[in-house]
């Protein structure tokens, strides 16, 4: 490989990394805790289904079950009761459908890996695809076979085909205008 070209894909790795550690910072830090009741409230119905109107949460809906359970969860938020127990209780009445995140384990996980994992196949993709299109047109420009062999390497041998076509092509052209 040529030096900018490795440049820039030193230049490129520091950046992926960078961001990743950005992210993860991002990540490990998490939401900023909730101050007022209505917030520690808030946040809380936000990561619950309303059991009536099944695409909002329970802080988004107006429906008047979703007023219940935010009432809910403020009556026990002052019992003292912390956030993850006040969910495990609605989990215990409603069952894990009133999650809106899905749980971080068995089959719940799938849609926690699966983003990584395209990411980085498409990542895979991508880096084989510039190094086939970096590769290609550099050994054609030298001249440069690959093979050490007397038969030509596959590009060459598609050259010749497609010469040989376009040669017959031609002969029959002029035999048609002869005749």
């Amino acid at each position: 490989m040529t030096g900018p070209f490795r440049r820039s894909t030193a230049w490129l790795v520091v950046g992926l990394l960078a961001m990743g550690v950005a992210l993860g910072a991002v990540a490990l830090r998490g939401p900023a805790p909730a101050r007022t009741r209505a917030d520690q409230v808030h946040a809380i119905a936000v990561g619950l289904r309303c059991p009536v109107c099944r695409d909002l949460s329970v802080a988004d809906s107006p429906a008047p079950l979703a007023k219940q359970m935010r009432d809910t969860i403020a009556e026990r938020l002052d019992q003292g009761r912390t956030a993850d127990q006040i969910r495990a209780e609605f989990v215990a009445s409603y069952g894990e459908s009133i999650l809106l995140t899905p749980p971080s384990r068995g089959i719940g996980l799938v849609p926690w890996i699966a983003p990584a994992v395209l990411l980085l196949a498409g990542l895979a993709v991508a880096l084989a695809a510039v190094r086939r299109w970096r590769v290609q047109p550099s050994a054609a420009a030298a001249g440069d076979t690959g093979d050490t062999g007397d038969e030509p390497s596959e590009p060459a041998r598609l050259a010749g085909a497609e010469r040989r076509m376009l040669e017959r092509a031609l002969a029959r052209l002029d035999e048609e205008e002869r005749a």
